[in-house]
């Protein structure tokens, strides 16, 4: 465990259970837009948000089950996707929908 590991679980341990809960709403609002297996790069994919690892956008797997592809489908097509990077693309797009549409939009104009 890191120092500062160690410092948190030191300071945790004599905390009121009010003050832990405080730290808790703080980590938790910290993470609140974190998603694992989701990053957004300016120099991949336009800055638009992919699986990592892959150069594949979020709106692009979306598109493709809107599509009727089952997901089945999409870890075919994509044969470097794994059922997890499905489950972390359905969370990311349900809570960032207005940005998938928008981009959704935009990939059919261009």
């Amino acid at each position: 465990m890191t120092g500062t590991l160690q410092e948190a679980e030191k300071l945790l341990s004599i905390m009121t259970p009010s003050e832990k809960a405080q730290v808790l709403q703080w980590v938790a609002r910290d993470l609140g837009d974190a998603f694992p297996g989701i990053e957004n790069n300016p120099g991949v994919c336009g800055g638009e948000p992919c699986i990592v690892r892959t150069r594949i956008p979020v709106w692009i797997l979306v598109q493709g089950r809107r599509l009727g592809k089952s997901e089945a489908d999409l870890l075919q097509a994509y044969p470097t996707l794994r059922a997890e990077d499905l489950i972390n693309a359905w969370a990311y797009a349900r809570s960032h929908m207005d940005e998938i549409e928008r981009q959704i939009r935009e990939n059919e104009a261009a």
